[in-house]
């Protein structure tokens, strides 16, 4: 719907969705799930482990350490 004009954002060209609160259609939700989307949490799921022993030792809740750069780093030849 290009040219649409939402009225309480003003926002220009985006359809607007006559029914946003409606309930989700059972059906299309165990459709999904049946699509791969159960696979990928559990891939995301068995990942997070190696991810919390990475951040162990990456630390990144410690302040960075900040080296001042050689005098000479931005010089450039004349």
């Amino acid at each position: 719907m290009v040219g649409a004009l939402k009225n309480t954002t003003g926002l220009m060209g985006l359809a607007v969705c006559e029914t946003p609160h409606e309930e989700p259609d059972v059906k299309k939700l165990e459709g999904r799930l049946q699509l791969g989307q159960v696979e990928e949490v559990i891939l995301q799921a068995e990942s997070e482990p190696n991810l919390a022993r990475k951040m162990m030792q990456w630390k990144p809740w410690e302040p960075l350490v900040v080296e001042e750069p050689p005098a000479n780093q931005w010089k450039r030849p004349i």
